[in-house]
């Protein structure tokens, strides 16, 4: 027995060094390789397993390759002609952008998403707004509706938009969802009345494994609807019945928001839902000009999107949201359901607020997840030093992930400061260049703000030392919540 042991022994620690080169390799943070390689020899099995489930990295492997065009020579002009329309709408509208210029460079150059002009922008607050106007939208649709949501789970929202896909699929519309395997939760029956109605419908990632899958460690967690080609909605509302507050809803009051788009922009949203699409179902969907239809917005507001996920070079959005950060001089309100920023931010935060930039943050007072909201405060005490004022949402759970900043720019999309959205998740956020939509958000922002309580800094940091303790053992697994 002893013998059989010591093989074991030294065969886990050979397989435990092969592992640690290979993280070496990866050139990560030095805090987080390290963390890994003292894992490797301290767990030599356990900690191999847990790599490759959870520490792998996809970003430079690549889950798939984005790639909505095949010819060579046809992405290089289309590259060639989203960087010149975009400068060109750079230059002709410098005074509505204001210092905002590099994180639109940023996207054109890191992810080639144009500054598109031709846009209408509505903020839907809450479920219950947002489905009436995805209701609507739908009955409305001749074409096409496109869906691609993180929770799909069955219900009342869940029936309402099947009978609705069904009657459209009767007109001859086609319907396509994709769905992520990990989030949601949808029954044969359901999937199959679509599919018989005509829907396409197809998961996202499938998981095979869930016990031995690292699949369920990189998630689509984006909420996208297209409709026609035209119309589009994108944010933090999932398609559930818990993101609606009625009267028969006894669970905990749901504060979230959800973008109406209407124009150019769509047109990022589709391409993005077409690559998927593809991923998925392994074909090439056809890129019909029903598609990506002309419009003609009524007021055009500038809007500008941001992907990121596995499948990018970098860390996309938190890369925008660390331009918009450095970029801002007055103001920069965020709110967020999780809050586990990485280094970038969390410095470029703090150097706001000690520069004299308002910084104000607002995240759950209580969380769908303890363990996560735990992780999230050990942040605070250094954010409360730098002068970052901190507010805890107290009416129910605050689901939006939204910031303002000086009254020029608004953004309203999928991704939490947190490092899963940052690095491992599909997320999308939408950028809007507008003042009357930044003074709506602004002013949502402080609304919320009166069912807030605010962090005082003394009281925060006398809290008693093992809830300090048990925050801060919270935050070692922060890589990976």
């Amino acid at each position: 027995m002893t013998t059989i042991l010591y093989i074991l022994t030294i065969i886990a620690y050979v397989l435990s060094t092969g592992v640690s080169i290979l993280i070496i390799s990866e050139n990560r943070t030095p805090s987080k390789t390290l963390a890994y390689l003292l894992m490797m020899f301290l767990l030599p099995f356990v900690g191999v397993i847990i790599y490759f489930v959870f520490g792998e990295n996809y970003r430079k492997k690549k889950l798939y390759k984005r790639k909505l065009l095949n010819d060579t020579r046809a992405i290089e002009a289309f590259n060639n002609y989203l960087v010149r329309v975009s400068n060109e709408n750079l230059t002709t509208y410098r005074d509505v952008i204001g210092q905002y210029g590099p994180l639109v460079k940023l996207l054109v150059r890191d992810s080639r998403t144009p500054l598109t002009i031709n846009n209408e922008v509505e903020i839907l607050q809450n479920g219950e707004n947002k489905f009436e106007a995805v209701w609507k939208a739908l009955e409305s649709a001749r074409n096409h509706i496109h869906i691609e949501y993180y929770i799909f789970e069955e219900g009342k929202v869940a029936e309402k938009l099947k009978d609705i896909l069904l009657r459209k699929c009767s007109e001859g519309v086609e319907v396509r969802i994709i769905y992520d395997d990990f989030g949601s939760r949808l029954s044969k029956k359901y999937i199959n009345e679509l599919k018989t109605a005509g829907a396409e419908i197809h998961p996202f990632y499938k998981i095979y494994f869930p016990l031995l899958s690292n699949r369920h460690n990189y998630r689509n967690h984006r909420k996208i609807i297209i409709v026609d080609g035209h119309i589009g909605f994108v944010g933090g509302i999932n398609m559930s019945d818990r993101y609606v507050n009625s009267s028969d809803n006894k669970q905990t009051y749901w504060r979230d928001m959800h973008l109406r788009l209407a124009g150019d922009s769509v047109k990022m949203l589709q391409a993005s839902f077409i690559i998927n699409w593809n991923f998925c179902t392994e074909t090439e969907l056809e890129l019909k000009h029903d598609y990506f239809p002309d419009y003609e917005a009524n007021d055009p507001v500038l809007v500008q999107t941001a992907f990121s996920g596995p499948d990018s070079d970098r860390a996309t959005i938190m890369l925008s949201y660390l331009s918009a950060i450095n970029s801002s001089k007055r103001y920069i309100y965020i709110t967020t359901p999780y809050f586990i920023p990485n280094e970038s931010i969390l410095n470029a935060l703090k150097t706001a607020a000690l520069s004299g930039v308002d910084v104000r943050l607002l995240v759950p007072g209580v969380s769908d997840s303890r363990f996560v909201n735990a992780a999230a405060k050990s942040y605070y005490a250094e954010l409360l030093d730098s002068g970052v004022r901190i507010y805890l949402y107290k009416k129910g759970f605050i689901h939006s992930k939204a910031m303002v900043c000086d009254d020029l720019i608004s953004s309203v999309g999928t991704a939490n400061m947190d490092i899963r959205s940052f690095d491992l998740n599909f997320e999308v956020s939408v950028f809007v260049f507008d003042q009357k939509v930044a003074a709506e958000m602004k002013n949502t922002f402080f609304e919320d703000l009166k069912d807030a309580e605010p962090i005082n800094r003394e009281a925060w940091k006398n809290r008693p030392r093992w809830v300090r303790i048990g925050e801060s053992f919270c935050r070692l697994f922060s890589p990976v919540l």
